[in-house]
């Protein structure tokens, strides 16, 4: 990290070529630059919502953190066992006023998909979005118990 001290500066004459260099070398492991991979990671998974999962008799349970979306933010599909939940939202923000103008814009999405067994009733999912949790429930279906039964060899 930088030190708060500060550095005194000596005059031209009293620099020598390798000055520069090494201060510029001193600032590269100031700036953390081995933690750059770390801290990129981090910011990359910053935009990827947590989710929860847990299993009843009846149903599988998947909840993700996602506050301040709108229900009609989301898109939920099942394809082949696999549930895909994604989400887009762009915001636009303008303002004009006597001395300034001032224009923001905010783009955020994800894409998280789960592997579903093959015991679930897909046409009975259910999702609900509520105080920025979006729940979404797994009906499993019921599974025959086949009774014992004796087979005759002839």
């Amino acid at each position: 990290m930088r030190s708060l001290a500060r550095r005194e500066e000596s005059s031209p004459a009293q620099r020598n070529m390798f000055s520069n260099f090494f201060s510029d070398i001193d600032r590269m492991f100031d700036d953390d630059m081995f933690l750059m991979p770390m801290h990129m990671s981090r910011m990359a998974n910053a935009s990827m919502p947590a989710a929860n999962i847990s299993e009843t008799e009846k149903e599988y349970n998947i909840e993700l953190a996602v506050p301040g979306m709108k229900r009609d933010d989301f898109n939920i599909e099942i394809d082949e066992h696999m549930i895909s939940i994604s989400c887009e939202k762009e915001d636009n923000f303008k303002e004009d006023k006597d001395n300034y103008k001032r224009r923001e814009y905010n783009y955020s999405s994800f894409s998280r998909s789960f592997r579903l067994p093959e015991t679930i009733k897909a046409d009975s999912i259910k999702a609900q979005y509520d105080n920025g949790v979006l729940h979404i429930r797994v009906p499993k279906a019921q599974q025959t118990v086949q009774k014992k039964k004796r087979i005759n060899v002839d």
